[in-house]
């Protein structure tokens, strides 16, 4: 009976994550994670923390920890990769998505990592891609529409 009002908190809480109420999410969350031990619920969970609270390395380390036990669930990759971007760190988020997508196919992955695009080559190859030189070379091109 318990694992059924588990369950039913957590649809809820997707559905809220649907609709843009993350708070209302955290507190179905928080409810399905006291009932019921479960991966899945921690890492939407630790998202919703991440997101409200602004406790980024409980959120991640709650996700780690679910990952630990469930390494193929793509599910806790796309949470700990939205929590990186929450907290401004978007190489780690693309690396986590990507390792998610080797585990298993995932359409969220993809929409994000797409979304998230990738990045042109420098304009001269041989300086590094933060030499203000290609960096305001870069811009200039990118603004005339020619790269």
């Amino acid at each position: 009976m318990t694992e059924n009002n588990a369950e039913k908190l957590f649809h809820k809480g997707l559905d809220a994550l649907t609709e843009g109420s993350t708070l209302v999410a955290l507190a179905a969350f928080e409810k399905a994670a006291q009932i019921e031990d479960n991966p899945l619920y921690t890492t939407y969970l630790a998202f919703c923390i991440a997101r409200e609270r602004g406790q980024f390395q409980t959120a991640v380390t709650m996700c780690e920890t679910a990952i630990a036990r469930e390494p193929h669930q793509s599910a806790h990759y796309f949470n700990l990769g939205k929590i990186y971007l929450l907290a401004r760190k978007k190489e780690d988020a693309i690396r986590i998505f990507r390792e998610g997508l080797r585990r298993e196919e995932n359409r969220q992955i993809s929409d994000e990592l797409n979304k998230l695009g990738t990045r042109k080559r420098p304009i001269i190859p041989f300086l590094k891609r933060n030499n203000p030189v290609n960096k305001c070379l870069g811009i200039v091109l990118g603004r005339l529409g020619i790269r």
